[in-house]
């Protein structure tokens, strides 16, 4: 086995690993809020002075503001409109479309975080807890890199007894709530992580295999080591990506 560099040495800490994932998942949330003009688009045209024609004052009253239903002389008949507590009005505090959502993590906290995934990678207490794997962690093939279909992929990582693990992540779920009316109505679950240094043709081959995931080494990040901010990801490396994993110092 190729001697691995010492990030591969990193103490894991799934607390900084959830911590950079939570912030990445930040990131990608997507804005809400509503109308500024929701709940007041009515016209209230009653005055709210003493001295004023069509008073609200002295006249057992309440001061919320009207929507006048019909007028007769200075008698008229209404319905609340615009005040929070009334039919139709406005929310009192409406979520905001400009709040800001993004969580932000210390560059030394994020890079300890990838490194913590990285090591978690090879313990096998940790992966076995995830995935359906026989054999040893990491796994580092040569030939990785150079793979441009779909089958050898496939053949390539049952060699590396990862059978029952391809069948796991073939199964997939209807998804509980109402994300399944949103677009989003199918939950696959996370297989392994290829890890290369260049794309020759592998991303494409593990386009069609469900559940693998492919990334450069200098892409790494803690959602992809640790999916669920869960550490301890299946990863298969090419030597390539080890190499530039040392060479470049990446993470460090």
């Amino acid at each position: 086995m190729t001697d691995l560099p010492k990030q591969f040495n990193e103490r894991v800490r799934p607390d900084i690993v959830k911590r950079a994932v939570l912030s990445i998942q930040s990131k990608n949330r997507q804005s809400y809020g509503s109308d500024r003009d929701a709940g007041l688009k009515q016209v209230t045209r009653i005055k709210q002075r003493s001295n004023a024609f069509r008073t609200q004052k002295g006249r057992g009253m309440s001061r919320t503001p009207k929507k006048a239903m019909l007028a007769r002389g200075s008698q008229f008949y209404w319905v609340g409109a615009k005040a929070p507590h009334t039919r139709g009005g406005r929310r009192a505090h409406a979520p905001k479309a400009e709040k800001d959502w993004e969580e932000e993590v210390n560059d030394k906290e994020r890079r300890k975080a990838i490194r913590s995934g990285i090591a978690a990678s090879t313990d096998k207490d940790l992966v076995s807890a995830q995935h359906r794997y026989d054999g040893e962690v990491p796994i580092i093939d040569e030939g990785l890199e150079s793979i441009e279909k779909t089958q050898e992929l496939k053949q390539l990582l049952e060699d590396h007894g990862m059978t029952e693990e391809l069948e796991r992540v073939k199964k997939k779920k209807v998804r509980a709530g109402r994300g399944s009316n949103r677009g989003r109505k199918y939950k696959r679950r996370v297989g392994p992580l290829v890890v290369v240094a260049e794309d020759n043709g592998v991303f494409k081959a593990a386009s069609n295999l469900p559940g693998v995931d492919v990334t450069r080494v200098e892409n790494l990040n803690a959602e992809k080591l640790a999916p669920g901010a869960e550490p301890g990801r299946l990863c298969v490396w090419s030597e390539s990506a080890i190499e530039k994993l040392e060479e470049d110092q990446l993470f460090e």
